[in-house]
């Protein structure tokens, strides 16, 4: 069976065909002055989700950036802050060796020694006290602007008012990776009194440094600790026993620099990481929703070409008139 083509039908047809090579031609010098293959989603839905999905990806790696960023500015401070506390406490430990020879000093000796160990407690204070951004490095989340308060109690702020400690500062850098950039001030500097008791109890006979329970001599503060070096030197007494004090508390700086070390290579590393992730995501965008220019400029070429033979093509579809006819 043959189908009737009128004229009417043929010129709609003609007409049809002729604004869809225009819409196309349209499209193409819109992603052409945009650099863009997606505008709407109708122009690819598939495209869009995963362009949404890309954008998504960026927001988290340009979040989890800035925060390994902070991370190191917290990790440098307290490095910092241990590498200048571990030099202070070296030359305490040197002053109290030459304390020791009680003996050979005199009265004026011994108190210029027993300034500068009150003066180097100030200065390890201080650097206890290290602040990022005006939040304290050594006192988790705590609030406080210092981690220790003045002499004579450099009270820890820490911990709450039950002994709890406050929970440490962590940033994450990455979905699967959480970083303490924080330091435990109390395990670091110590907070618990100075306390002298003798091993085994004996009436009749002093206690000495020596025979301070080992258990509580680890959590004894640092500044209670020299503060009672400088007593002791003030008063003549031997000092030699405080050296293996003064060691603990410097075990306890070194573990935590090797600690906060680690940590700090671990953002670093996640900084690497991230940088390459950024480059991948904006090459994974790209791919979805740039243009190829080249591929583009054909296709509008191609497209003008069509257009142009369907131009020629209605011209000749459409009735000839009734003038046509009387030239």
């Amino acid at each position: 069976m043959i189908n009737r083509v009128t004229q009417q039908g043929l010129q709609q047809q003609t007409l049809r065909n002729l604004q869809s090579n225009l819409s196309r031609i349209s499209q193409l010098q819109q992603q052409l002055s945009s650099g863009k293959a997606i505008t709407k989603a109708s122009d690819d839905p598939a495209g869009m989700v995963d362009a949404m999905r890309i954008r998504g990806d960026q927001r988290a790696n340009a979040q989890y950036t800035r925060n390994a960023a902070d991370g190191v500015g917290w990790l440098s401070t307290v490095d910092s802050a241990l590498q200048g506390s571990t030099a202070l406490l070296t030359r305490a430990r040197n002053l109290t060796v030459q304390g020791a020879n009680a003996g050979a000093l005199g009265p004026a000796a011994r108190e210029a020694l027993a300034t500068e160990i009150e003066a180097i407690s100030e200065a390890l204070r201080e650097q206890a006290n290290s602040q990022y951004l005006g939040r304290s490095v050594f006192a988790g989340t705590s609030g406080a602007n210092e981690a220790f308060g003045p002499r004579p109690d450099y009270e820890f702020t820490g911990q709450r008012t039950d002994g709890t400690p406050y929970p440490a500062v962590h940033r994450r850098v990455s979905d699967n990776t959480l970083v303490q950039v924080d330091s435990n001030g109390k395990a670091v500097f110590g907070t618990e009194p100075w306390r002298t008791v003798s091993n085994p109890p004996d009436p009749d006979r002093p206690a000495t440094p020596t025979e301070v329970d080992a258990t509580a001599s680890a959590g004894t503060s640092v500044f209670a600790l020299l503060k009672q070096v400088a007593t002791d030197l003030r008063d003549g007494k031997e000092v030699s026993g405080y050296l293996t004090h003064i060691d603990i508390r410097m075990s306890a700086m070194l573990k935590e620099i090797s600690a906060s070390g680690t940590r700090y290579n671990q953002v670093l590393q996640a900084q690497d990481l991230l940088a390459s992730d950024k480059v991948t995501l904006k090459g994974q965008l790209s791919d979805v929703e740039d243009v190829d220019l080249a591929e583009t400029i054909v296709a509008i070429k191609t497209q003008e070409v069509a257009y142009q033979s369907a131009l020629s093509a209605t011209s000749r579809a459409l009735q000839p008139s009734l003038l046509d006819f009387l030239r």
